[in-house]
């Protein structure tokens, strides 16, 4: 038989993840971007970090501690 160890990799266990709330939080790994939109037929822009979800992952990730 052979014995598989697997290590959960989530945001909600890195140390660039921000929680906003108990399901999705901000991915703080790198600066936020920049991102554009219309309202009301004028072009605004914002910088916002990556919304994600807990259970969700990336390559960047570091375990908190």
């Amino acid at each position: 038989m052979n014995n598989t160890i697997t290590t959960t990799r989530a945001c909600n266990e890195c140390t660039f993840w921000n929680e906003l709330d108990g399901s999705k939080g901000e991915c703080r790994r790198h600066a936020p971007q920049m991102i554009a939109f219309e309202v009301d037929e004028e072009v605004q822009f914002e910088s916002k970090f990556p919304i994600t979800l807990q259970e969700d992952w990336c390559g960047d990730f570091e375990r908190i501690g």
